[in-house]
C-alpha cells in the first residue's frame, strides 16, 4: 500500500548519470550483466528511487566506476535482476525488503520480520539477502515511511502535534488511503489500537494521492495517509503527525548490491558518506524540487552532494 507500489506500474524511460540498458515489455531483463568496473543501478522509476539512483551513480562514477541506470517498476522484475548481476546495486527501504524477501523465501503467509525495531530489521533482512548473494550496506539517517497528515487547521484547533494527540482529543476522523487501510496492521487496525483514535471510516482514494489530498483540504475527510518524504503536503496546508509510539516499520533507506559484482569496499566507501548527511527531510526537499519545481534528478542530485561536499570539482 507504500507510494513505492503504487507508483510502480509502468516501465519508464532510463535516467541515471549514463544512459542504460532497458526492459522489453514482456517483462524480461535483456541487458548482460558486464564487468566490475561497469555498474548497473537499478531505479523503480518514482522520483525518490530515481533520485537515490542518481546520488549513488554520481558516487560511484567519482571513485572509479561507469554506471548505468536500468528503470523496473516492479520489484518482482528488479530482485531477480540483482541477484543474477544484471542490476548492481539499488535502493531499497529496510522493513518492506525484508518482509518482501520474506514471503519469497517463506511463502505469502509466513509472520512478518520488518517491525519499528531497526537493528531486528536489518538482522532480518541481511539473513533473508546472504544466500541469494546480496548484500545489505548500512542504512542512513533517512526513513520514507507511512505517515499521516491533517491540515494545519485542524492541528491548531485541536492542539494535535502526534498522533498520540489525535487519540486523546477523541475527534472522529474519517481517513483518506487506499481500500486495505481497514485490514493493514500499520493503518486503520493500527492506529485504533495502538493510539485510540476514533476512524469513522475510510475513504478509498489512495496513498498520498492529490485526491485524498484534497478531500482533507476542503474537510471532505479529517486524515490522509502518506509517506513522510512526501514533498506536497506545504502545497495543500497539511501537516504530519508524528508517530509517537513507532506504529510504522522502519523502512530506512539501505543500498543493496549484487556481492559478487559490486560487494567490495570500494563500494561501500563510495556510498557510505551518503548516509551520514541524507536526511528524510532532505529527501523531501529534493523530491519536492523534482515534483514541484520540475527540475531534473541529475541536477538536484548533483547539486546536493557539492552542497554537502560529497563531489569533489571537476
Amino acid at each position: 500500500m507504500r507510494r513505492r507500489a503504487a507508483l510502480a506500474c509502468l516501465l519508464l524511460l532510463l535516467t541515471g548519470c549514463v544512459s542504460g540498458p532497458s526492459l522489453e515489455s514482456r517483462g524480461e531483463v535483456t541487458a548482460p550483466p558486464g564487468d566490475s568496473e561497469n555498474l548497473t543501478i537499478g531505479s523503480a522509476g518514482f522520483t525518490e528511487s530515481d533520485l537515490l539512483a542518481t546520488l549513488y551513480g554520481l558516487l560511484l562514477e567519482q571513485a572509479g566506476y561507469q554506471t548505468s541506470t536500468l528503470t523496473v517498476a516492479n520489484r518482482e522484475l528488479y530482485e531477480p535482476a540483482l541477484e543474477s548481476g544484471q542490476i548492481d546495486v539499488v535502493a531499497e527501504y529496510a522493513a518492506t525488503f525484508a518482509d518482501w524477501l520474506n514471503a519469497k523465501t517463506n511463502g505469502a503467509d509466513a509472520a512478518a520480520v520488518g517491525s519499528p525495531d531497526l537493528d531486528a530489521t536489518m538482522s532480518a533482512l541481511r539473513k533473508l539477502a546472504a544466500p541469494r548473494g546480496l548484500t545489505v550496506l548500512d542504512p542512513g539517517r533517512a526513513v520514507d515511511q507511512n505517515a499521516f497528515a491533517v491540515t494545519r487547521a485542524f492541528a491548531r484547533e485541536h492542539g494535535l502535534r502526534t498522533l498520540s494527540d489525535l487519540g486523546a482529543s477523541g475527534v472522529r476522523v474519517r481517513l483518506a488511503a487506499g481500500d486495505e487501510c481497514v485490514r493493514r496492521p500499520y493503518c486503520e487496525p493500527g492506529l485504533k489500537k495502538t493510539y485510540g483514535i476514533d476512524i469513522t471510516g475510510v475513504d478509498p482514494k489512495g496513498v498520498g494521492t492529490t485526491q485524498a489530498k484534497r478531500a482533507v483540504q476542503n474537510g471532505q475527510d479529517q486524515m490522509v495517509l502518506t509517506t513522510t518524504t512526501d514533498a506536497t503536503l506545504d502545497d495543500f496546508g497539511l501537516v504530519l503527525l508524528t508517530d509517537d509510539r513507532h506504529l510504522q516499520n522502519a523502512d530506512y533507506i539501505v543500498p543493496v548490491v549484487n556481492r559478487s559484482r559490486a560487494g567490495d569496499e570500494k563500494v561501500t566507501k563510495a556510498l557510505g558518506p551518503l548516509n551520514d548527511v541524507l536526511t528524510t527531510a532532505d529527501l523531501a526537499d529534493m523530491n519536492e524540487q523534482v515534483d514541484s519545481w520540475r527540475r531534473l534528478p541529475k541536477d538536484v542530485a548533483r547539486t546536493y552532494l557539492k552542497n554537502k561536499h560529497l563531489l569533489k570539482p571537476p
